[in-house]
């Protein structure tokens, strides 16, 4: 389903990603920027010598709850813009990322896929968790600016209503293309982000959804 308008008007969404531009100078890409090509991180061994059915990576639902726990009394002063910027581009892409997800055990007619998109809708339920434990430790507004934006790795609603209505082969190419440019660009966010001097429940976060990414991608690639 479509999300609800943007809180912004034409102009005012210009304004606010200009304004994230300078913010984050630093490193983490600007929503009105193109993807950046850059090759992806590498993955660790256990990653790649995972397999879908049984991944030989960290559960990522232990350091989901343990963020979502040191986080609750984080002072807001503790958050720089660049690790409040990253906070809601990420809410806004694992939520959108979602509807995708929700539309692969009907549609897809590959396997690895299925299980695949099942293991991520955990993963990005438990990253969500996490993400809004410390945007509401940040001080951050209900609206998020970033909602409804096109930006690289975004899955829009346009997106998913084309994938929904294609099933087999040419569902399973759409929903690939997808899932691969949303990790790649949470990858190349990562990896921005941690050359900055972020909070630990910041770091850590980051680290359980870089190898998150990593998992998808190394799947995908398969």
């Amino acid at each position: 389903m479509p999300p609800n308008d943007p809180p912004f008007p034409t102009a005012g969404r210009a304004i606010v990603v200009a304004a994230l531009t300078v913010v984050l100078t630093s490193g983490l890409t600007a929503c009105s920027e193109p993807a950046q090509p850059a090759t992806r991180p590498s993955a660790s061994p256990s990653v790649a010598a995972s397999s879908v059915g049984a991944p030989a990576i960290p559960a990522p639902s232990a350091g989901a709850a343990s963020i979502a726990a040191s986080s609750a009394g984080a002072a807001s002063a503790a958050f720089s813009t660049t690790d409040t910027a990253w906070i809601e581009i990420s809410i806004a892409m694992d939520e959108q990322l979602l509807p995708l997800l929700d539309l692969v055990p009907t549609h897809s007619a590959d396997t690895v896929l299925r299980e695949l998109s099942e293991q991520l809708r955990t993963r990005t339920d438990e990253e969500l968790t996490a993400l809004r434990t410390l945007h509401d430790a940040a001080g951050l507004p209900a609206e998020n600016p970033h909602k409804g934006m096109p930006m690289p790795g975004m899955v829009t609603p346009e997106q998913v209503t084309e994938a929904a209505a294609t099933t087999g082969d040419t569902f399973d190419t759409l929903a690939r293309t997808h899932l691969s440019a949303h990790a790649k660009q949470c990858a190349n966010l990562i990896g921005s982000l941690l050359k900055t001097d972020s909070p630990p429940q910041v770091v850590t976060l980051a680290g359980v959804m870089r190898t998150n990414a990593e998992f998808v991608l190394t799947t995908l690639e398969k």
